[in-house]
C-alpha cells in the first residue's frame, strides 16, 4: 500500500433496509456482511467491513485501474447494522470512523432509527458527512423531491446543514460515481503520527480453518483502526482490559503481552501502520483467545503504555433535548444516582451505576472496566422500554 495514498475510514449508517449493504456492494464489488477474509472461511462479524481504492482519471473518479489513472484515496468503510436492538455495535462503529455516509430511502424517508443515527454520529462527533438518497428508482420525481424536501429540514441547523445530498439507485447504478466524486472531497484531519499508539479493537477472530496443521496455525487476529501512534512488524504490545475470566466467583481481567507477527491492509502485508485506514494484526496470541470477537473493545498499546483498567469513570455529561429512535417525542429526563446507564468507550460498550452528580459532572461504578483516556468521547444510552436509547455523550474528565 503506497503509504503517501490518503486514507479515511467511513461509516455506511441508517435504518434498517434503506440500502446501506447494497450501495456498499455496489461501491466496492464486495458484500459487507463479514470481513473479507472471514468471508472465505465463514466466521461472521458484528460490523460489515469493506474497502476500495479510488484512482483519478483524468478530471473523473474511478474504482476500476486503468493504465493512465492515478490512485488517489484509499477508503475502508464500515457498514454499521441499522436495527434498532443492535445500537450499541453501532456506537462502537461510530468510534473508528472519520466520515460517514447517512442512507435514506426515497420511498420511506426520515425513519426513528435514521434519527437515533445521526444523532449518534453527533455524539462522536463525525462532521463528514454524505447524505445518500436511495431507491429513487422506487418513487416518482415529485415524491424524491418532496424526500429531498424533508432530508434538508431535517438536517437545518445540524452539523449535516450543508452536507451534499445524492439522489441515487444501488440496483440501477445510478450517480454512484457522484458518491465517489463526494468521497474525495471530504476533509482529512491531520494524524498524530509521533504520539504514543492507540489502537482500537473492533473485532478479534481465529482465521484458521478447522483441522489446520499445528506447524500451520496463524496467530490470533486483531481488526480496527490506528488512532494515533505507529506500529510495526516485530512491536512488542499490551492489549487491555484483555482476557475475562472467573476467579473466585468474581469477574477479572488480565492484561495479554503479545508480539505483531505481521500487519495487513486490505488484502496487501504491510511492515508499518500510520493512523487511517482499518486493518488487522496477526499475533502470536493463541487463535483461541482471540475468537468469536471476544477482545473487541479492547485498546493495544506497545508494552508498558497504557493506563491500567477502570472500574469507575467520571465525564462531564451533555444530554438531548429528546430521546430518538421512538415514535413521538419524548424529553430526556436527568440522569439520577443509582440509575443504570450504557456507556460506548471507544469500542467498548459497558454499563454502570450512576454514583454521583455534580452540575453535569457524573460518575459511574462499572460492570466491565475500561481502559479511559482523558478527554476520550463517550456515547450515554438509557434504558427505556427494554432498549438501550442514546440520551446524550459525554467526555473523560478524571478516573
Amino acid at each position: 500500500m503506497n503509504r503517501e495514498l490518503e486514507e479515511l475510514n467511513i461509516g455506511i449508517v441508517g435504518h434498517i433496509d434503506a440500502g446501506k449493504t447494497t450501495l456498499l456492494s455496489r461501491l466496492t464489488g464486495k458484500f459487507t456482511d463479514t470481513h473479507s477474509e472471514e468471508l472465505k472461511r465463514g466466521i461472521t462479524i458484528k460490523l460489515g467491513y469493506a474497502d476500495m481504492t479510488i484512482y483519478k482519471c483524468k478530471k473523473e473518479y474511478t474504482t476500476s485501474k486503468t493504465k493512465d489513472c492515478t490512485p488517489v484515496r484509499y477508503i475502508s468503510f464500515i457498514d454499521a447494522p441499522g436495527h434498532e436492538m443492535l445500537m450499541a455495535t453501532m456506537l462502537s462503529g461510530a468510534a473508528i470512523i472519520d466520515a460517514a455516509i447517512l442512507v435514506i430511502a426515497a420511498n420511506e424517508g426520515i425513519k426513528p432509527q435514521t434519527r437515533e443515527h445521526f444523532i449518534a454520529l453527533q455524539a462522536k462527533k463525525i462532521k463528514n458527512i454524505i447524505i445518500a438518497q436511495t431507491k429513487i428508482d422506487l418513487v416518482t420525481k415529485e415524491k424524491a423531491l418532496e424526500n429531498y424536501k424533508e432530508i434538508k429540514e431535517f438536517t437545518k441547523g445540524t452539523i449535516a446543514e450543508n452536507s451534499p445530498i445524492i439522489p441515487i439507485s444501488s440496483q440501477q447504478g445510478v450517480n454512484i460515481e457522484k458518491i465517489i466524486e463526494e468521497i474525495c472531497k471530504l476533509e482529512i484531519q491531520e494524524k498524530q503520527i509521533d504520539a504514543k499508539p492507540i489502537f482500537l479493537v473492533a473485532r478479534s477472530f481465529d482465521i484458521n480453518k478447522p483441522g489446520t496443521n499445528i506447524d500451520k496455525l496463524s496467530g490470533g487476529v486483531l481488526g480496527g483502526i490506528l488512532k494515533k501512534g505507529k506500529l510495526k512488524v516485530g512491536d512488542e504490545i499490551e492489549i487491555k482490559p484483555g482476557l475475562s475470566l472467573k476467579k473466585a466467583h468474581q469477574q477479572i481481567y488480565q492484561t495479554l503481552t503479545t508480539k505483531i507477527h505481521s500487519l495487513h491492509k486490505g488484502n496487501q502485508s504491510v511492515k508499518e501502520v500510520l493512523p487511517g485506514a482499518s486493518i488487522s494484526i496477526e499475533t502470536e496470541l493463541d487463535p483461541f483467545l482471540t475468537k468469536t470477537d471476544s477482545l473487541t473493545g479492547c485498546l493495544i498499546s506497545k508494552k508498558g503504555f497504557l493506563p491500567e483498567i477502570s472500574n469507575n469513570i467520571r465525564i462531564k455529561s451533555e444530554l438531548f433535548n429528546e430521546v430518538l429512535g421512538i415514535s413521538g417525542h419524548r424529553k430526556v429526563d436527568s440522569i439520577k444516582v443509582k440509575e443504570m446507564l450504557m456507556l460506548s468507550v471507544n469500542t467498548t460498550i459497558t454499563v454502570g451505576s450512576v454514583e454521583k452528580i455534580k452540575d453535569n459532572e457524573i460518575e459511574l461504578a462499572l460492570n466491565i472496566p475500561v481502559v479511559a483516556l482523558h478527554g476520550d468521547n463517550v456515547g450515554i444510552a438509557r434504558n427505556i422500554n427494554n432498549h438501550w436509547r442514546l440520551i446524550g455523550w459525554g467526555e473523560i474528565n478524571q478516573i
